[in-house]
């Protein structure tokens, strides 16, 4: 079955090849953002620009989703697979582009077009990765036969974002020490179109009717029961992977860790969280989804609460890893459920409300955190969150007699 001929909209089997190619699909425009989002901070630097510039840069990568993901999602909705990941592909094109016309203005145009062009470039990729992953959560979520397959499936894709916050920004600090600014935004150019190719094997599914009705608006959306729990469950979630990239710098450097250790222990994070994530489809038939939920929410607030009493390197990296387990499981069992809760015809809006709870926790919380461990230290920082996540782990239960 080639691209071009819709098949029924019986879900099937989501086979390894079409996994694969969905997961390549992600981290080709993911992993394209972020080799742009590490270098495009270092070229505004070498401009002269000042840490607020560098910040907007920065807050337009997460900014524009939030602005953009429900017209994301409903796109994703109406079309399905291959026309938004064709638009994610090409927004991320042209943002590259803009970044090579950044490097070209140099010497010529004025400062401030240059620095233009690298803002338009961190919208345009902000934005594609944010269209590609919704549409590929949705193709994902929609293809899979029942709960235990969609959580393997989510798993999986969760692999994905790990890996490309490695490979792009890896890939592209070499290019820039070999050859430059413009080789490495030439070189990021070629993860969207990894994206393209790997779109070719996913087949295409037949227009939904539902999805376009209408007397409705997206914010009705939330009325669906259990929505606003869950989402509140996820931003929660999200608040903590937040506050523990900002506070474990924090807490190193007041306790004089150097830079290295500091990465060490975010490095044991991050692996952790990978390898939770590999392990999951192996048990996923053993999993209950919302007790699990709600255990992870629990050992969450544990960990924040004994992050502080971490003396040395190795008990931080020990709650670091711990850490990246409670956060690492939570996702795709949060994925898995928010589809089983979400009306028929309306998956790309419900993972747009997810998409915009995240970035703009991302884009505001460190600013809430910075106010607050200025004024109490990193410390009072953890403990707070902990028990904000620790007593949100009663909306589980909520949810639980809502799917039961």
């Amino acid at each position: 079955m080639t691209p071009d001929t819709p098949e029924p909209r019986t879900p099937a089997a989501l086979g390894s090849r079409v996994l694969m190619a969905l997961i390549v699909g992600q981290l080709g425009l993911h992993a394209a953002m972020a080799g742009l989002r590490m270098a495009t901070p270092l070229q505004a630097l070498r401009l002269g620009a000042s840490a607020w510039t560098v910040g907007v840069l920065l807050a337009l990568f997460a900014a524009a989703p939030v602005l953009l993901a429900l017209h994301a999602g409903r796109l994703a909705d109406r079309l399905g697979y291959h026309r938004p990941v064709r638009i994610a592909a090409a927004l991320a094109l042209a943002g590259m582009g803009a970044a090579v016309a950044s490097v070209w203005m140099t010497g010529w145009a004025s400062g401030w077009w240059t620095l233009g062009a690298l803002c338009l470039a961190a919208t345009l990729t902000g934005s594609a990765a944010n269209l590609g992953m919704l549409t590929i959560q949705r193709t994902a979520g929609l293809a899979a036969r029942d709960a235990t397959e969609r959580m393997r499936i989510f798993s999986w894709l969760g692999v994905a974002p790990s890996f490309s916050n490695v490979v792009g920004p890896v890939a592209a600090g070499l290019m820039i020490d070999a050859t430059g600014f413009a080789g490495a935004y030439l070189l990021l150019m070629a993860l969207p179109l990894a994206t393209l190719a790997s779109a070719r094997l996913v087949p295409v599914l037949a227009p939904n009717p539902s999805a376009r009705s209408g007397g409705r608006t997206a914010w009705d959306l939330l009325g669906a029961p259990g929505m606003k729990r869950l989402l509140a469950v996820n931003w929660l979630f999200s608040m903590c992977w937040d506050v523990h990239a900002f506070a474990v710098p924090v807490l190193g450097h007041e306790r004089g860790f150097s830079a290295s250790t500091i990465g060490f222990i975010l490095g044991t994070f991050t692996l952790a969280v990978t390898g939770i994530r590999l392990l999951v489809p192996l048990l996923a038939h053993r999993i209950e989804e919302v007790k699990v939920l709600g255990g992870a929410m629990v050992g969450t607030a544990v960990v924040f609460a004994a992050y502080p009493f971490a003396a040395n390197p190795w008990l931080m990296a020990g709650c670091a890893a711990l850490l990246g387990l409670t956060l690492g499981v939570a996702q795709p069992i949060i994925m898995t459920t928010l589809h089983q809760v979400t009306p028929e015809g309306r998956h790309g809006e419900s993972l747009a409300f997810r998409s915009m709870a995240i970035n703009a926790s991302s884009t505001l919380m460190p600013l809430v955190f910075g106010a607050l461990g200025s004024a109490a230290g990193a410390a009072v920082l953890f403990w707070s969150v902990g028990g904000l996540v620790g007593s949100g782990a009663w909306l589980t239960r909520r949810i639980a007699r809502i799917r039961t």
